[in-house]
Order: structure tokens, then sequence, then C-alpha cells
């Protein structure tokens, strides 16, 4: 490690040590990593601009200055009592050195003195969560005269952006992170899953690990507690079947097709199969995060009859399962970058999820009442004790997909209406009634309208809960949903098929 030069003045030293900026320099975890394109560019952007020999994206801890990127020099690191950009921590703006060598605070540094023969500098602070971090800089070998404040507007700007990347590219890790934590909680928590002997896997192509319920553990005799790895995974799994499953993964990882095997434990020779796609990748569209689930097929297997019953059944449910999760999910992160605001967005959605799912396992999967779906989102007394909601229609079996899509419908319309709509106010109503129409296609309709709530003017730009009413659960239930802003009030006409015999 370099000596921590002594010379500094005070104020910057203060700077430097600052716990609360050295706790956000730790958190973004790249010190010592490897090149990166994105600061790459930006550096050699700056050099460009200024007519500049080098230019470097720093950061600083209290004893190292370290180059996230470099151009015009092959050094990675200096001790910040040579540092010009420890400086610029210190200040409130881009800081500019003319001429170094008659500059008092950097004439002794060794870069000045030394064969590197700094002279010119101009330096802009990079900003992470409200910490001055480290810094955008300029270096040339010639003193100037002046820089115009045109230059100095835009390298404040690059170190803008360079900052802006620092935080997306953490955001990014954390949201990796959280989703893997979070889905393994709501997972372990979906009791149709369990129920259906289904183990559920999330697997972080970066580091190879694989977080799954505990199904999934005792599906492949893994260890009960503790970090498991994708490669204790496939040396679980029969020799002979090894291949297959390693080139079903290549071609979901490269071809972005579902990854998709059936294989046997080594040591039973019970058969699993395994269904997983990859539903995070980085700017590069390289792989991150897969997600999947597995299920135990023996007796499947051991019969040809019932496995054609077995596998239609089991592939229908974690296929829709999967797929609805995943759409969810990766929406929810694309509208929630912050992992707190998806933790709260994704919760609640895979919550209606699995409320749907436990009512069908408690009927086999032979479907749910209206009534009860309704009741999941207006509660037990929607009926009898009406809290500011007008409801009528009959009751009806909804078959099993539809009474998963329209429970995320009324759930996004429920959560709508209590953060902007009807419900945000003490005088808004919610009127929902539907009727079962057997012309020309029998199906179900039923109407959604709020009044008396607080002008309502269409969105600028539809958020997930939009996309999920108007477009994606019509795709997956093939139904036909209109979503309406009127001025009064949000209105919505959502139209599903029903089987005939349907009561």
């Amino acid at each position: 490690m370099t000596e921590v030069n002594s010379t500094l003045p005070d104020e910057v030293r203060r700077v430097l040590d600052d716990p609360s900026r050295l706790q956000a320099l730790a958190a973004l975890e790249v010190f010592g990593t490897g090149p990166d394109a994105d600061f790459d560019r930006i550096a050699r952007l700056a050099a460009h601009i200024f007519g500049a020999e080098i230019a470097l994206v720093t950061l600083i801890d209290s004893d190292r200055q370290w180059f996230r990127a470099s151009h015009g020099t092959d050094l990675t690191e200096m001790a910040p009592g040579d540092s010009f950009c420890a400086h610029v921590l210190a200040g409130t703006e881009a800081m500019v050195v003319l001429d170094a060598a008659a500059d008092p605070r950097f004439m002794h540094n060794a870069p000045v003195t030394g064969e590197e023969h700094v002279r010119f500098y101009a330096g802009a602070p990079i900003v992470v969560a409200g910490q001055r971090l480290g810094s955008l800089c300029v270096i040339g070998r010639t003193p100037r005269a002046a820089v115009e404040p045109g230059l100095l507007d835009q390298l404040t700007d690059l170190a803008g952006l360079a900052s802006t990347l620092f935080a997306l590219k953490d955001e990014a890790r954390v949201r990796a992170r959280t989703a893997a934590a979070l889905l393994k909680e709501e997972w372990r928590h979906a009791l149709t899953l369990e129920a259906g002997n289904v183990g559920s896997w999330i697997w972080d192509i970066r580091t190879g690990e694989v977080v799954c319920n505990d199904m999934f553990r005792r599906m492949y005799q893994l260890p009960e507690s503790g970090p498991i790895q994708f490669e204790q995974v496939l040396h679980t799994i029969h020799p002979s079947d090894r291949p297959a499953i390693e080139e079903s993964i290549r071609a979901s990882l490269e071809e972005g097709v579902d990854f998709i095997a059936e294989v046997r434990a080594g040591e039973t020779g019970q058969w699993r199969t395994m269904r997983g796609r990859v539903y995070q990748r980085d700017a590069e569209g390289r792989a991150l995060i897969m997600m999947g689930a597995s299920t135990d097929i023996t007796e499947a297997k051991q019969s040809a009859d019932h496995t054609r019953l077995l596998l239609r059944e089991l592939n229908h449910r974690v296929k829709n399962t999967l797929a609805m999760i995943q759409s969810v999910a990766r929406q929810t992160i694309r509208q929630n970058p912050d992992p707190k605001a998806f933790m709260e967005a994704f919760s609640g959605r895979l919550r209606t999820i699995s409320d749907a799912h436990v009512l069908l396992a408690n009927r086999d999967w032979s479907g749910v009442h209206l009534y009860e779906v309704i009741a999941s989102q207006l509660g037990p007394d929607f009926l009898d004790h009406p809290d500011r909601a007008e409801v009528r229609g009959p009751d009806m079996m909804l078959p099993a997909d539809h009474a998963v899509g329209l429970g995320l419908i009324l759930h996004e319309l429920t959560t709508n209406a209590h953060r902007h709509g009807a419900w945000s106010t003490d005088q808004g109503i919610v009127n929902i009634e539907w009727e079962k129409r057997e012309e020309p296609v029998p199906g179900l309709i039923l109407r959604w309208r709020e009044t008396d709530g607080p002008k309502v003017a269409p969105p600028r730009d539809y958020g997930l809960g939009t996309r999920l009413i108007e477009r994606s659960l019509a795709k997956v239930l093939d139904s036909n949903v209109k979503l309406e802003f009127d001025p009064g009030g949000v209105a919505a006409e959502i139209w599903m098929p029903l089987p005939s015999e349907q009561d």
C-alpha cells in the first residue's frame, strides 16, 4: 500500500477521511476491478476536448487514488499526497491549475518535478450518493495561459455523466442481489410451488451462486443450508445427462431460448425436469441472471399415459407461473430501479399471484370463484360492509389462468385508486359490476368505474400497472382490456373468454 502523504492541507485530509464518503466509496465495490469500456470512452473524450495528453477517471480513498479509467498513461494509482484530484474533492466546483510548477500547492509534487512533467491540470468532481468520491481530470505537460469557460462546462458535464454511470452500474449490481434475495424469500413462501413439488432457483451467472428453495435442495440432495454453486448442481446429475443439460444452458445464454432439460439424479436415478430463462442481461447482451424451476417426474417416467398427463399439467403451471413472475419482475425492475421501490412494487404483485395460487391449490386447480378474487383485493366483507365500493354481479367459477390474471388487474386498479384515484380522497367511490355473455363467444365482462375522486389526466408515461392492464395480461389471457383516463375517474372494461360449460 502506498504510504499516506502527510503534507495534504487539513481541509483536504478531512474530506478524504470522512467516514460517510469512505462508506459510499466502499459500497461501489469497484476498487481493483478490470477495465470498463464506458469509462474509457469518457476519458478519451475529455482528453480530445481539451487537447490534453492525459485524462483520468479517478476514485480516491483515504490512502490511495485509483484510476478507474485512464488515457495517455500506464499508471493505475498514486498517493493522495501527490494528487491534484484530492484538492478537487475539497472544493465546490471544477479546479484548474494553469502552471503547476508555479503553484505553491503542487510545485513540489512528484508528478510535477518527476519525469511526468505535469504542468496543466483541470478536474471536476465525481459525486455518487451525495458524496465526492473522485474526479474526471485532464493533464498536460505544457502550461496554459487560460481555459475557456465552455471547456470547463463540458468537463463538468462529463464528470456528471461519469457520476451517473457509477450510480447506474452500482444500482444494477444491487438490483441483481436484491432481486435474488427477494425472489428467494417470496418463492419459498409460494405454497403452490411447494404443493406441486416444484423446486425454484435463481442463478447468478457472474458468481455461479444459486439461490434456491428447500424443495430444490431436497430434489438434488444438496446441503440443507449455506451457499450453493451451479457446479454443485451439475455434479448431482447423472453423467450421461450432463452434456444435454450443458448444451441447453449454452443455447439459453447465447441464443435467448428457454432452458429445458430432463435429467436423472446421479445417486437415486430419479427423474427431474428443469426449466429456466435468462431475465437480466448487461448492456452488451451478456446473461447475468437466470431463473427457473425444477420438478420431480419420476412417476411420470414410469408410466407413458401418466407421463403425458402429468407433463402437460406441470409444464402448463410452471411455464405460466414462471412467465408471469418473470414478466412482472423484469418490468418492475425497469420501472423501479431503486431497490426499495422495486421490493415494494414487486412484493405486492408477487403476493397477489401467490394469493391466487393458494386459492387454486385449495381447490386442486379446478378454478376459483369470482367473489374470492374480488375479496382478495377489497376484503372478505366487500358484499356486506362495502368500503366506498359498489359491487354488483353474479358469482361464477373462473379458470386458473383467468383467476390469476384478474387478480393482478384488480391489484393494479385498487393500488392506483388508493394512491392517485377515487380512494385517495374521502369522497371517492369505485363501482364494479359484471355479467356473463354467451354471444358471440361465452365470456365475462367486468367494468370498473371511479367517481368523485381527484380529476384524472392521462399519464405522460404509462407505468407497469397500465401496461399490465392494457397489454401484458391481455396477451396472456387472450382477453380484451380497455383502460380510459376520463377526467371524472379511471374506467376499465375487461372481457375474458370463458369455457362454455362454466356457470
